[in-house]
């Protein structure tokens, strides 16, 4: 596996283990590749994890071997990473890592860590998002394509109702996240009701090609719009993260103008340093911006209101909630009209 090495970030020194380790066999990335991406990409996934509370999705062994989340920091974590306490929806608490500095990432990384998922936090308030995080994911019979439409059209949506600017990146994979930075002054249920207001007036502009319909069943070929992803607890892999597929793609933050010029397939872990290196992080200016869900509350009410339509289906493992609707998907419920 190779002798030790000692690699430089933000000033601070990481040892590193086994730098040879192959991690993508498909492509001969070792492990110290993916830890001099991190180092190349340093200041711009350290703009998106900068004080929030993180999950590290790891992979000891490479992208082959056994993974695991590990949500609570990890007990020989170095003292300079400083950790927030949160709540999950069980009632559960964690001390969670909250990355300061770039060598937190790399310090990671020399753990197996591949994908960052940071929480829509600060960890000086953490009940309080301070993210709008819209997730365009391609259900069977849907690709890239199809996501990058949707995209365009959310874009205006956004303008219409608040003016709100969304920061696009690629999900890594088929998809497309959208994140809107926001003021902290919502709780996590009243920003998913943002999100599920997002995602019905996509669907009544793009029926056929948009879906918030929970149940996997009533999808479709549709691109579904998850607004379960701003529950509490739930979470996106970071802007930079590389994701655990055997070509070793990132989650590439991308100008509006390159959202249907550019290609999930661009961005992996031996391209994007070049780009950042020549473009830097180009959504360096998102913590700049800050804005209002009122116009989009507003929505919901008026959704509510005129339409009767309340809530939304939480994630199976999620305690019932006040004003959610019967968690029984719908071809059950036919059978047994006592579910819940």
């Amino acid at each position: 596996m190779g002798e030790a090495v000692e690699l430089e970030a933000g000033g601070r020194t990481v040892r590193l283990s086994s730098p040879d380790k192959i991690f993508f066999p498909e492509r001969g990335f070792t492990k110290l590749d993916l830890a001099r991406y991190y180092v190349a990409v340093g200041p711009g996934i350290l703009r998106a994890l900068r004080n929030r509370p993180t999950t590290l999705e790891r992979y000891p062994d490479g992208v082959e071997g056994e993974n695991f989340f590990q949500k609570r920091a990890p007990k020989n974590m170095p003292d300079w990473i400083p950790t927030a306490h949160i709540t999950f929806p069980s009632g559960r608490s964690a001390d969670e890592m909250c990355p300061t500095e770039e060598a937190a990432v790399l310090w990671a990384a020399q753990y197996g860590t591949l994908t960052f998922h940071p929480w829509p936090v600060r960890r000086d308030d953490v009940d309080s998002p301070d993210e709008l995080r819209i997730d365009l994911d391609p259900q069977p019979g849907t690709d890239y394509d199809d996501a990058v439409r949707a995209a365009h059209e959310l874009r205006a949506v956004l303008d219409e109702f608040g003016g709100l600017k969304g920061f696009p990146k690629t999900s890594g994979g088929r998809g497309l996240h959208v994140f809107v930075p926001i003021e902290p002054n919502w709780t996590f249920t009243q920003v998913r009701r943002a999100a599920i207001a997002v995602g019905r007036e996509l669907e009544r502009r793009m029926p056929e090609q948009v879906t918030i319909k929970w149940w996997k069943e009533e999808r479709g070929e549709r691109i579904f719009v998850d607004y379960n992803q701003t529950a509490r607890d739930r979470t996106i892999a970071s802007a930079y993260s590389v994701r655990p597929r055997p070509h070793a793609p990132v989650s590439a933050p991308l100008r509006w103008d390159e959202v249907g010029t550019a290609h999930p397939r661009d961005f992996d872990l031996a391209t994007m340093p070049a780009r950042f290196a020549e473009l830097g992080d180009v959504h360096a200016d998102m913590d700049d911006h800050r804005y209002s869900l009122d116009a989009l509350l507003e929505l919901a009410r008026r959704d509510e209101h005129d339409h009767g339509l309340g809530d939304l289906p939480y994630p199976p493992e999620y305690p019932k909630m006040p004003g959610e609707p019967k968690r029984v998907q719908p071809s059950r419920a036919k059978k047994d009209p006592e579910g819940s």
